[in-house]
């Protein structure tokens, strides 16, 4: 019994310690310190630190699994998954060589809802495989191409080689259509520098047998001179940068018929001062649409042009605006009547669908000979975000908007006859910007993340409701033992006392309520962009967690003039960049002042590109506020940025001159009091060197002193591995200077 005794005893005490050591190591693990190459996107270890992900596409109604080694069949009821077929056996069927081998299939396409066909696009070939019969098809010589654009109906290709441009059709006879192609005359490829949603330069008509074409002639613009640092002695090597007020590029839109093979442009009149955008293709392929716009970007018109004239056949919308107007999506035609389309607009102040209607008795405008009627299909105080697509058996759109809640991103159908609206995705919050519809519109997989919810992928089915959960992917950094703050969201009253303003905190790790901790400020603050919404986190950047984990708290305010609350909230900045942006982010801050946690005599700010320059606005206008501040690839003046995002905005320096004096940060030199660091990519062709080393001369005349970081050979942004340099660059200063 003595033996029994002390041998029970003793293993209480070895189960006590063992439970002591196994806590202990668990408390260890929740405490593991990121690290930037856990959280940058160039770091060595961040891609085990983001949300599962699964890359997900349709084959028709059927929803395919890519995976780098193989692509497999999901079944949308219980998300079984079924092979297809693998890497090898597509390079064993088609007979690859080494050089051509395919090698992820990432990025593989399913062009045809009826045919078991998978195109590939390999180092030297584009082929179509038919993993049914095990066999391949269809093959086409690929070239090294500067933009390329590939048509699944007739198979041919239109691209761009050595600045020119040419096709191939199915059979593989190539033609070149252009000679004097060069970077001063750019063909096939994105114009307006990517202004108006312009992100590509070739459009094929629906049964692939035309293709419309972006003509760039850049001849008459400055070249900006940049410099290629990395050779033994320095080369020149400009950019074309076009700059407010100053002259820009003339765009022309020509066609190419395969059947006929001719080239004709479209007779839009004289290109200088305008600008084309959004182009679109009839049905029938006969016809061609765009909107246009006068330099003021104050007068915009939808016209047709016959595809084989050239000649304008109508002159069909015109929206005018006092400050500005800006077209950014094509219309878009109803699967079923071919004399309705969809086109978006902010006329009514949200940007909204209408149903357009095509008639034969034009107006008496001159080449007119169709009209247009016009009813809208959406309406209310929140905007369409993105047009997904058509359910062609119910005659709906669906569609994606912000209307359930301004921070997130919904998707609904809407009953083209009727009008009336549906929620259809998984839970009517979150934001589901990543959801993908299939072929038919029947179904949707549905790509999500909220405040807590790092991804759920699920499949729906868009009529009767029915969604079977895919994914519901764990926290990554929770999971792996990290520590990890507190993000929260909520909103202010602009100064105009209605306007709200909707802001995110992340506190520092182990917070205490009676401590006071250093502050900084994260700005973007300019159009096209925002920084919260309802994503994982609150959509915190990565870098704030880090600075949390520092002992810093963390604050972010999406001021007016960002995207996505219509054209008031928008447009309240015209003509005077950075003025109400500011009043906005003092709001945030006074805020932050009414905190018992903030120190108000420690708060820094920081932001890049229109943040950068939000950055030294808010520094020098406010020098007993910021203590600290660092700037990334920062507007100085916006004399110096490019044409058709300034003179939007700002109008041109010659009629804006008070604007312009007002909002140029050379004035502002001699406020600089706190420390400032200034980060530039030292070969940055959108906003350019000359912004920040200016205001350097500016500082230098003025006695202040600002630091200053280039990175030679780096755009707008540092990419790779440079970006985890940068951040540790940036969160040093704030440790050096504000902590």
């Amino acid at each position: 019994m003595m033996i029994k005794h002390l041998f029970n005893s003793a293993a209480r005490q070895i189960a006590v310690a063992a439970v002591f050591i196994l806590s202990t190591m668990n408390g260890m693990a929740q405490n593991k310190q990121f690290t930037l190459e856990d959280l940058n996107f160039g770091g060595n270890n961040f891609h085990n630190m983001i949300p599962e992900y699964r890359n997900l596409t349709w084959w028709g109604d059927q929803l395919v699994r890519r995976n780098p080694e193989d692509c497999k069949l999901v079944d949308k009821s219980n998300g079984k998954e079924t092979m297809l077929f693998t890497a090898d056996e597509l390079n064993k069927w088609a007979g690859t060589n080494e050089d051509n081998k395919v090698r992820n299939l990432g990025y593989v396409q399913f062009p045809y809802a009826d045919k078991s066909l998978v195109l590939i696009t390999a180092k030297n070939e584009r082929m179509l495989i038919d993993f049914k019969k095990k066999k391949t098809i269809w093959r086409q010589k690929r070239e090294k191409e500067q933009a390329a654009e590939w048509n699944a109906k007739s198979k041919a290709v239109a691209y761009v080689k050595g600045d020119n441009l040419y096709v191939t059709d199915a059979e593989g006879k190539t033609k070149q259509l252009t000679t004097d192609g060069s970077r001063e005359i750019v063909y096939g490829q994105a114009v307006h520098r990517n202004e108006f949603n312009c992100n590509e330069g070739l459009f094929w008509s629906a049964d692939g047998m035309k293709v419309a074409f972006y003509r760039m002639d850049q001849t008459m613009v400055a070249d900006y001179p940049q410099v290629n640092t990395f050779e033994r002695e320095a080369t020149y090597e400009p950019d074309k940068y076009p700059m407010a007020g100053m002259t820009s590029h003339k765009v022309t839109v020509g066609v190419y018929d395969l059947n006929t093979g001719k080239t004709v442009y479209l007779k839009a009149g004289d290109p200088t001062d305008r600008y084309f955008t959004n182009i679109a293709w009839a049905p029938d392929g006969k016809k061609v649409y765009m909107f246009e716009l006068n330099r003021d970007q104050n007068d915009c018109r939808l016209r047709a042009y016959d595809a084989q004239t050239g000649e304008r056949t109508g002159d069909l919308y015109r929206e005018a605006d006092e400050k500005y107007v800006e077209p950014s999506h094509p219309i878009v035609f109803l699967p079923w009547d071919s004399s309705k389309f969809i086109m978006q607009t902010r006329y009514d102040g949200y940007n909204h669908m209408y149903i357009c209607t095509l008639g034969k008795h034009g107006s008496r405008m001159a080449g007119n000979t169709e009209s247009l009627e016009v009813e809208q299909l959406t309406s209310g105080k929140w905007e369409v975000l993105e047009m997904m697509g058509f359910n062609q058996k119910r005659k709906s759109i669906i569609y994606a908007s912000n209307e359930a809640n301004p921070l997130q991103y919904n998707i609904y159908s809407v009953d083209v006859a009727t009008g009336k609206r549906k929620l259809i995705d998984s839970d009517g919050k979150g934001w589901h910007e990543a959801a993908i519809l299939s072929a038919s519109g029947k179904y949707l997989c549905d790509n999500y993340q909220g405040p807590e919810i790092p991804r759920r992928i699920a499949a729906i089915d868009t009529e009767n409701g029915k969604r079977c959960l895919l994914l519901d992917a764990k926290d990554p950094w929770t999971e792996k033992g990290y520590k990890v703050p507190e993000y929260s969201c909520g909103s202010l009253k602009a100064n105009d006392g209605t306007t709200d303003l909707y802001w995110r905190m992340v506190k520092p790790v182990d917070f205490d309520p009676n401590k006071k901790y250093p502050t900084v400020v994260y700005v973007y603050g300019g159009p096209h962009a925002h920084n919260v919404d309802a994503r994982w986190h609150w959509s915190s950047r990565s870098w704030e967690t880090y600075m949390a984990q520092k002992g810093y708290l963390l604050f972010i305010l999406d001021n007016r003039g960002s995207e996505h609350r219509g054209k008031d909230f928008e447009q309240a900045t015209f003509r005077q960049l950075g003025q109400v942006e500011m009043q906005d982010q003092m709001t945030g801050v006074e805020y932050l002042k009414s905190l018992p946690y903030v120190d108000a005599d420690r708060i820094g700010v920081h932001g890049w590109s229109f943040g950068g320059f939000m950055t030294i606005s808010l520094m020098t206008n406010y020098p007993d506020v910021f203590k600290v501040g660092v700037a990334g690839g920062p507007v100085i003046d916006w004399k110096w940025y490019e044409v058709m995002y300034g003179e939007r905005y700002m109008d041109t320096p010659e009629a804006n001159p008070e604007g312009y004096a007002k909002t140029s940060l050379l004035n502002k030199a001699k406020d600089l009091k706190g420390k400032l660091q200034i980060i530039i990519g030292m070969n940055d062709p959108t906003v350019v060197p000359q912004q920040a080393l200016m205001f350097l001369n500016a500082c230098s005349e003025a006695g202040t002193q600002p630091d200053f970081f280039a990175y030679p050979g780096e755009g707008h942004n540092m990419m790779g591995h440079k970006s985890v340099h940068l951040h540790e660059r940036i969160t040093q200063y704030f440790e050096d200077y504000l902590k």
